[in-house]
């Protein structure tokens, strides 16, 4: 049986390319939100059946809600300090490229990438990801975390879709073609 398990950035980043301003600060991204629209997460999230993100993001993420809102599913938490798994929660001190291409191997739903740019950038260099679905937020915040850093191989995409909404953000979803 051919496993498709991909593994999919799902993210958003202003128009000038940043996913963060200095001191990892998101606020930008409220300027889109609008009661009622979700930007096609919540569909998103039930192709996946696994989480990997930075320790910093989920540290974000954890200051903000009072529980994890991935908890039901397997999570990888990144980091370079052990701590102990909590249910499906995971930190994971080991290399990212070999538990991408062990969950890749494994039966299952896609494995969603959350960020932040440190691994997003590790995968770029291995060619670990198959599709992006990038949000663009209209605005220009002029310094702060890069999504994509230099150094990192050329990767050809294919366009799938563009969806645009009225609160000006727009979402490309790309696949890789060359990987």
């Amino acid at each position: 049986m051919i496993n498709d398990r991909k593994v999919i950035l799902y993210i958003a980043t202003s128009l000038d390319g940043y996913i963060a301003k200095p001191n990892d600060d998101l606020s930008f991204l409220s300027i889109v939100q609008q009661e009622g629209e979700d930007y096609g997460y919540t569909d998103f999230v039930k192709s996946v059946d696994t989480v990997i993100l930075g320790r910093k993001t989920y540290d974000w993420v954890m200051a903000q809600v009072p529980d994890y809102p991935h908890a039901d599913i397997d999570s990888y938490i990144i980091t370079r300090t052990p701590r102990s798994t909590i249910s499906k929660t995971n930190f994971y001190t080991g290399d990212l490229k070999e538990l991408v291409l062990r969950l890749k191997s494994k039966q299952g739903k896609n494995i969603f990438i959350d960020g932040g740019a440190e691994i997003v950038n590790e995968l770029l260099k291995h060619k670990l990801i198959d599709e992006f679905i990038i949000s663009v937020i209209p605005i220009l915040v002029g310094n702060g975390t890069r999504l994509f850093k230099d150094g990192r191989p050329e990767q050809k995409l294919k366009l799938i879709d563009i969806k645009k909404f009225d609160t000006g953000l727009t979402q490309f979803h790309y696949k890789c073609i060359n990987n």
